[in-house]
């Protein structure tokens, strides 16, 4: 009997092989792995938790409409808990062990850090869906949030023109990681060649999960105090940013005094404030939910009926924000490139990925640059409503080209705008 078993494997092995399959195992291979790799608990789960169910969605949004070359995509979340060093660890674990063909994951730019060395090692790809700092280009990575020049630029632009307040003087507020420090030292730049002394500009860092702001609102309305026009530009990332926005409405900093404009705040880090106190401050983004066009309606209804029918917490005030729709954005264009290629293989779908379109809930088209793995984008900046909405106070004429490394960093005229791919 176990000779007849062996005789017949034999002959489907052959079948098989003549048919272009390799073994029994492709047989079994219906489905596609994709990884995410979002902190689901820690500091900055507050942000990535959505992230991590607008995957989610997006991947049952694509099976219900036939899947990837015919085939159901499987997702595979892991936990790295806010954890830098555990990011790498559990983005071997997607790409070594449960071989999945590409990963949407990572908010914090010290995060993306830690994991970059194992997609290169293990030429695996990661989706990494958050504004950020620059001056990094890698060839196995798509950069579906903004870069400098499509938030931070243009929002401190914003606070220095008529229309935002005129100002003068400027509190650089993060927290102490590679995100807030690079932006900032472009910032810094950026308003050196404006004219701003740096006498005009105050710069202070808090680490992750800080929570107690009275020393610094202090210092900040002392800095404003001093005469010329001040405004906060904010880069504090995580749950910090509840504790934050509470103290500013307890000391009646109020918008019209000194404006803050937020990089890493949007409606979901709102939903635990109230933000009756901060009216009038901003957030500069490249999405809002409160944009008014057909494919953003669909994206919104998209979202609160899954958490609806997922039974997530407060259901029923589900927000959607930036990095969710650039996270929706990345998994599709993902699609397109693999049936492009009429492969998951890493390298076929980056030359793939090069040009992609996608019609984005912004009502823009976001294209990936054929060059540097970056989106092109619109920019919008937001004030702050009652509801922890958004109204859209300015924006670009159309989407943004990304600037991957900053002309404002001496030296990066001689760089390419386009990733090694040895």
């Amino acid at each position: 009997m176990q000779r007849r078993n062996f005789i017949k494997a034999a002959t489907l092995t052959v079948a098989l092989a003549a048919a272009g399959l390799t073994s029994l195992s492709a047989l079994a291979a219906d489905t596609i792995k994709v990884g995410i790799l979002h902190s689901l608990s820690g500091t900055m789960a507050i942000s990535e938790t959505a992230l991590k169910e607008t995957a989610l969605m997006t991947i049952d949004e694509i099976n219900k409409s036939g899947g990837v070359m015919g085939k159901k995509l499987e997702p595979v979340v892991v936990d790295p808990a806010s954890n830098w060093p555990l990011f790498a660890e559990k983005a071997r674990q997607l790409i070594a062990k449960d071989k999945v063909a590409v990963v949407f994951g990572c908010w914090t730019s010290v995060s993306r850090k830690s994991v970059l060395p194992v997609f290169k090692e293990l030429n695996g790809l990661l989706f990494y869906p958050v504004q950020y700092e620059g001056e990094e280009l890698e060839k196995n990575v798509f950069y579906t949030g903004a870069a400098p020049n499509q938030q931070a630029i243009p929002a401190v632009e914003y606070l220095m023109s008529k229309d935002g307040g005129s100002a003068k003087r400027f509190v650089l507020l993060g927290t102490d990681y590679v995100y807030p420090r690079t932006t900032n030292k472009i910032l810094r730049a950026f308003l050196h060649s404006k004219g701003v002394k740096d006498a005009d500009i105050m710069e202070e860092y808090t680490p992750f999960g800080h929570s107690d702001y009275q020393t610094i609102i202090a210092k900040i309305k002392k800095f404003a105090s001093e005469g010329k026009k001040t405004a906060v530009v904010s880069t504090i990332n995580g749950d910090s940013n509840v504790p934050f926005y509470k103290e500013l409405g307890n000391a009646g900093l109020k918008a019209t005094d000194v404006p803050v404009v937020a990089f890493s705040v949007g409606e979901e880090e709102l939903r635990g404030v109230d933000t009756k106190p901060l009216l009038g401050h901003l957030a500069a983004w490249n999405y809002f939910e409160s944009i008014k066009n057909p494919t953003n309606a669909k994206f919104i209804k998209m979202y609160k009926d899954w958490a609806k029918k997922q039974n997530l917490p407060n259901a029923g005030t589900v927000v959607t924000n930036d990095p969710m729709e650039a996270t929706y954005i990345g998994i599709h264009m993902w699609k397109q490139a693999v049936e492009k290629a009429k492969s998951t293989d890493t390298d076929k779908v980056i030359a793939a990925m090069a040009g992609q379109t996608f019609k984005a809930p912004s009502g823009f088209t976001a294209t990936m640059d054929p060059k540097n793995h970056h989106l092109h984008k619109p920019v919008f900046i937001g004030e702050i409503r009652p509801d922890g909405q958004f109204n859209v106070v300015w924006k670009t004429p159309g989407p943004v080209k990304a600037q991957p490394w900053s002309p404002f960093i001496p030296g990066n005229d001689k760089k390419k705008d386009e990733p090694d791919t040895k």
